[in-house]
């Protein structure tokens, strides 16, 4: 495992709504709750923070309030998606003042599908621009194309920009490619909550997650069991967060982490259209999941 600001558990947090516009007295409380339940890093605006349904100044002020509620008590990332057009993106990150921020989280872009050649020329182009260093997110569920291993080690070896991976492909015998073949400085950091425990086993270096936004205590000790070579307490763990995981996803992400957090009493459980609130049979075996994993786990593993 490298030693690093941005390895360990990294959390994907939610961006709260209340009456459709953002709740910040509840992204405070959130804010709170995951550094209190001890993650390593907080991502603002990824896919869990559902960028994709904020205004341009919606995203700002979500980031200026939570650069100044952390206040530097944890390393930040900032999700800037990747856009459809690379010069786009390109603009967007020069004319964004990112001081304070570890680094930024981009997606490879998605619905034009491009080759892997276009992939690495739209991601160097980011690193030509960013002024900070650059975690690549592989989430081809969504962007509708892989980026490869051979890709993301290309991309290592061209520019020390790129520090890290998140790896949300859910084919771990392309994350052990990964792992196998990176360079010293590339981070691979599992994408998948449910997959995290048998990506540490070969060697990954930690998690963006998203089950994180309610059980942080249970699932960064889990995290740091594995980094630290003890698996008999981290597939405890695992196999208590198990059953939750399923009813996080069965009608979208954030929509059951958000109901989640409503149960937890961290927010409502309030998205943005395309996107609809988690059913009400869905949403009573969420909360049946998760009572089980308090009544097994303590908060305070």
């Amino acid at each position: 495992m490298k030693q690093h600001k941005l390895s360990g558990t990294g959390v994907a947090i939610t961006t709260p709504f209340r009456n459709q516009a953002v709740d910040y007295t509840a992204l405070e409380g959130i804010i709170e709750f995951v550094i209190q339940g001890g993650v390593d890093f907080i991502v603002s605006l990824g896919t869990t923070g559902e960028a994709i349904t904020l205004t341009s100044k919606e995203c700002r002020e979500v980031f200026d309030f939570t650069l100044r509620t952390v206040a530097g008590r944890k390393p930040l990332v900032a999700g800037l998606f990747g856009s459809n057009w690379t010069s786009m993106l390109v603009d967007r990150i020069q004319n964004y003042n990112l001081e304070g921020f570890d680094a930024i989280m981009s997606s490879s872009p998605a619905y034009n599908k491009p080759p892997q050649e276009g992939i690495f020329r739209h991601y160097m182009a980011i690193a030509e621009v960013s002024p900070v260093p650059i975690i690549i997110y592989n989430v081809p569920s969504r962007t509708g194309s892989n980026v490869k291993p051979e890709t993301v080690l290309r991309l290592a070896e061209a520019s020390d920009k790129f520090v890290a991976v998140k790896e949300a492909s859910g084919d771990l015998g392309q994350a052990m490619q990964l792992l196998k073949n990176r360079p010293d400085h590339l981070l691979v950091l599992s994408g998948d909550d449910v997959l995290t425990l048998p990506m540490l086993a070969c060697g990954a270096d930690g998690v963006i997650s998203v089950i994180a936004n309610v059980f942080p205590q249970q699932f960064s000790s889990m995290v740091r069991c594995g980094l630290s070579g003890d698996f008999y307490t981290a597939a405890q763990i695992h196999a208590d967060l198990l059953d939750v995981h399923p009813w996080l996803y069965c009608e979208g992400n954030p929509v059951g982490i958000k109901a989640a957090m409503e149960i937890r009493g961290l927010c409502t459980k309030e998205v943005r259209l395309p996107l609809v609130e988690l059913s009400e049979s869905s949403y009573q075996r969420l909360k049946i999941e998760m009572d089980r994993v308090r009544d097994r786990t303590p908060l305070e593993v």
